[in-house]
């Protein structure tokens, strides 16, 4: 689950609550080397690209910086003991295979991470919170989600990050119900208290 920052918007955006086992990068259709899209936010012209290894510090500072704010006070504080700064860093590099960055000025201003039809994370810079950038990037993973093949899309939000359901909402996105959640960490599975949004896409 993720949040990249608008008024009435989330704390957080994205999806997942967060891997943290190395996965193999699935076989997507908008993995190609070449990706690039270009589109127009509020107040910014954004590039959407696939992320490179070189993006790896970019995404973990983004990904650390925003977690707290849609998370702490919402999962098990075991969860919240292992998220820390350098285990952003290990997962960022891990997930390069399923990121895609939305670079403005030359300089990252958040990420997605796309899997199949799960909008895993979705994370915006602070600098750039309230300026249409996190819209744009739920918008580029529905997009994707489709492109791989799927009419419907979902992700998962902390049962307790009000502000991140209601930006779904927002977005057109619709509750689904509670569900459990696992988390896997290196000490073992942690159970998260979460809802399921879904979306047509198709």
């Amino acid at each position: 689950m993720p949040w990249t920052g608008r008024s009435p918007a989330p704390t957080q955006t994205g999806s997942r609550i967060g891997r943290s086992t190395r996965r193999a990068a699935p076989h997507l259709l908008y993995r190609p080397a070449d990706y690039t899209r270009r589109v127009q936010a509020d107040d910014d012209a954004l590039l959407f690209r696939a992320a490179t290894d070189d993006d790896a510090g970019a995404v973990a500072r983004i990904w650390h910086e925003g977690w707290p704010d849609g998370h702490l006070g919402n999962v098990p504080d075991e969860l919240a003991a292992v998220r820390t700064e350098e285990s952003f860093y290990v997962r960022a590099s891990e997930r390069v295979g399923d990121t895609v960055v939305a670079v403005i000025d030359g300089a990252v201003a958040g990420f997605i991470m796309v899997v199949d039809d799960e909008v895993e994370q979705v994370y915006v810079a602070r600098r750039h919170r309230g300026s249409g950038v996190a819209s744009a990037l739920l918008a580029e993973a529905e997009r994707l989600v489709n492109v791989n093949g799927h009419d419907r899309a979902w992700l998962a939000v902390v049962a307790g990050n009000a502000r991140a359901r209601a930006f779904y909402e927002r977005q057109g996105w619709s509750d689904g119900g509670p569900f459990d959640y696992q988390v896997p960490t290196a000490a073992g599975t942690i159970t998260v208290p979460a809802h399921r949004y879904v979306k047509r896409v198709g």
